[in-house]
């Protein structure tokens, strides 16, 4: 072999060496490209924690909510903090992290909408209630709201009218009828509505009024009377995302999901009605 033909072989040989380099290297590439493509076309979920505000008389509901919810979004880890509204709004006002507020009355979303707490956009009606007058199981002394004012009760449980939206319709309902001025010394107020029907329960007081869906809870109680829904403000939930929360994406995929059919269908069971109105 003479010089001429040994160089070219040599050159021969080095470009073949870079070829297959050059074309490793872009297989190499082209795997990386594709494995990452493909890890962006299927990423881990992202684990979120998600902490709501909701008022005390849709609880049973909610907790219902709650699992149907997990099982469609396994990544969403909810905590609930039940409260009286106003006594929950309170704490959304002083900072306490919430990222949902649910309440069982316009006038605390309203103030916490006017102080611009809540996320612009986010509000909307979602359920609606009825008020009924309750005794315990037992007792066949009051078949009427009348029956209060006739005497036949020592004590009669509301919650407390400033701060539990459920006291506040309650106390419409009795001045509506006249009944609660007279009534002055034998009203108990309590911390929220679930507080209502436990001292009915358990024979604290004599009467109490609740929610419609809180007396469904109990079979140790009975309802004696319905309110007239002339006689106090129609009852309406509002929902919203609460303007400092950290998830607000997540936490409005959950505020959606409370009108599907699936959630409806829970909030039904429960004596709940949808709101007529979402605005």
């Amino acid at each position: 072999m003479n010089r001429r033909q040994f160089a070219a072989l040599s050159v021969w040989a080095v470009v073949t060496c870079l070829g297959a380099i050059a074309c490793s290297q872009a297989n190499e590439s082209t795997d990386a490209t594709g494995n990452t493509l493909a890890d962006d076309a299927a990423p881990s979920a992202e684990t979120v924690n998600l902490t709501i505000s909701v008022a005390a008389s849709v609880q049973d509901a909610m907790k219902k909510v709650q699992a149907a919810y997990q099982a469609a979004a396994p990544n969403v880890t909810i905590t609930y903090n039940f409260g009286s509204s106003g006594s929950l709004a309170q704490q959304i006002a002083q900072g306490a992290p919430s990222d949902i507020f649910l309440s069982a009355s316009q006038k605390w979303m309203d103030d916490l909408t006017e102080n611009g707490q809540i996320l612009d956009g986010s509000r909307q009606n979602l359920l609606q209630n009825a008020m009924v007058l309750i005794v315990p199981a037992e007792n066949a002394q009051v078949a009427d709201f009348q029956d209060l004012e006739a005497g036949a009760v020592d004590k009669v449980a509301i919650g407390e009218p400033e701060s539990v939206p459920a006291g506040r319709y309650a106390k419409e309902v009795l001045t509506t009828l006249n009944l609660f001025d007279g009534l002055q010394s034998q009203l108990v107020f309590t911390k929220d509505v679930r507080q209502v029907l436990s001292y009915v329960e358990t024979g604290n007081v004599d009467a109490g009024l609740v929610y419609a869906t809180d007396a469904m809870t109990s079979e140790q109680v009975q309802v004696v009377a319905s309110a007239p829904p002339e006689t106090h403000a129609p009852i309406v939930y509002p929902i919203a995302v609460v303007n400092d929360s950290a998830n607000q994406d997540a936490a409005q995929a959950f505020v959606d999901f409370l009108t599907t059919d699936t959630t409806i269908a829970i909030f039904q069971e429960h004596g709940f009605s949808m709101a007529e109105s979402r605005e």
